[in-house]
This record gives structure tokens, sequence and C-alpha cells, in this order.
């Protein structure tokens, strides 16, 4: 019952993004479009859930002077195999990604799980929070990307969605909103979930 509790907390209930308020830099650069979105959440969730896992492996071996140094190679390590994964087999949407996938490294969720949970618990049970976790990220980054690439470019996953024909250019009703592709938009995206979530669950609405 606590591993399953574990495992749905971060998708809705304890998000790490939209009740802990981290990632939120990643949110902002890479949801312009769904793909790249995407791909960088199953990343984040890939070294969130291993670095979890080999933590808690290592949590009763590592002097806790060295801790953290211990954590950012383990990180740092899964971090160089998903960008030559991405660079081996999605070129396209590594070059998109750019420095972002690097930057997982400092990813608030990756260290404070570590820190917060794997550093006390057992490895199989990090693992699923890792993963949690990180699901729970890329949840909100495809809903971000969902909307930018939608009514910004008026696309899904580079698949055209909005007809030519409803466009103005072409003697339709329809505009593609430029906003949508600039980073302040994604802020405010966020901002909205945030403030459905916080309507629903009222227990996390301040008093």
């Amino acid at each position: 019952m606590k591993l399953s509790k574990n495992f749905t907390n971060p998708l809705a209930a304890n998000n790490p993004v939209i009740v802990q308020i981290l990632g939120i830099c990643s949110a902002l650069a890479v949801t312009v479009k769904l793909e790249p979105a995407f791909v960088m959440g199953i990343s984040v969730t890939f070294v969130c859930a291993f670095s979890n896992l080999l933590m808690s492996l290592l949590r009763n071996s590592v002097p806790s002077r060295i801790r953290i140094i211990v954590q950012l190679v383990v990180i740092a390590t899964l971090v160089i195999v998903v960008d030559q994964v991405l660079r081996a087999f999605m070129y396209d949407v590594s070059k998109q990604l750019s420095v972002y996938v690097g930057l997982i490294i400092t990813n608030c969720i990756v260290m404070g799980r570590v820190e917060a949970f794997a550093l006390g618990n057992k490895p199989w049970a990090s693992f699923v929070d890792g993963i949690a976790n990180g699901l729970g990220y890329t949840i909100i980054l495809v809903m971000v990307a969902f909307f930018r690439e939608l009514f910004g470019s008026g696309s899904l996953f580079g698949q055209t969605i909005i007809p030519e024909s409803w466009y103005i250019a072409n003697g339709g009703f329809y505009s593609n909103t430029g906003l949508m592709l600039f980073p302040p938009m994604a802020l405010i995206i966020v901002g909205c979930i945030i403030w459905i979530h916080r309507t629903i669950n009222k227990d996390l609405q301040e008093k």
C-alpha cells in the first residue's frame, strides 16, 4: 500500500513541478514542441529512477562528507549515457534539447529525490519513487507542450492538426498564436495548471 502511494503521489497530489515547484526551468525551455518535451521527460525519469536506485544501494557505504560528490558522479554518468543515446538514435531531438540534457545533472527533482528519499529507503522503493517523480515531471511538460505546439504552430508531434483552409491567409478565420512560442507562455500555462490543481485539491490551498 505504501509503495503504491509512493508511486501515485508524485503524479498528481504531490507533483514535483506544480506542488513542489521544481524543474520549472526546463519546463520553460523545452516545451515549444511535444517531441522534445516528451523525450526530456523520459530522460529525466530514467536518470531519476536509476540515480535513486544506485544511491540507495550505496547509501550505507558512502561517507557523509563525500555524499554530494558521489551523487553528482552517479547522476552525471547517467546523464552522459542519456545524451549519447539521444545523439546516436534521435539526433534531431538531441539538437533541439541542446544543453538542457546536460543540465539534468543539476535538476532539482533528481538531486532532491536522492537526498530526500533514496538515502533513507531501500532500493526498490527508491527506484519506484524515481520513476514516479520523473513521470510526474513528464506529465506537466507534455501538458504545457501540447498547448504551446497546438496553438503556436498548429501541429502536434510535428504533424499538422489545424487544416490549412482554416488560416486567414487561405481565406479562413484562424491564425496561430505566436506568443505561445515564447518562454513566458510556458510559465503562464504552468501557473494555470497550478491554479486548477489547487482548486481541486483544497488541502494545498494556503490558509
